[in-house]
């Protein structure tokens, strides 16, 4: 039994192929899915986002804020568990 032998051009060909077939099955199902979450929509200023303003309920659950350690010392923990 014998191997085939098949050229890089011939692979890279077939690559690119199947890349473009993955990313356009993607893209389908992408689209028939709908948006991820009701209401969301693009922006029309093109920009990141813009002011999150205070963003509420989004603390630290309880977990507490780690001050940065000294040197040759332990973190300590700043409020929330300890």
């Amino acid at each position: 039994m014998t191997s085939r032998q098949y050229s890089p051009a011939l692979m890279l060909t077939g690559f690119v192929l199947l890349l473009g077939a993955m990313f356009g099955i993607a893209y389908a199902v992408g689209s028939a899915a709908g948006p991820v979450a009701p209401g969301l929509h693009r922006s029309d200023d093109g920009g990141s986002g813009g002011d999150m303003g205070d963003m509420g309920g989004m603390n630290n659950h309880g977990m507490g804020v780690v001050s940065p350690a000294p040197v040759g010392g332990v973190p300590a923990v700043v409020g929330g568990a300890q």
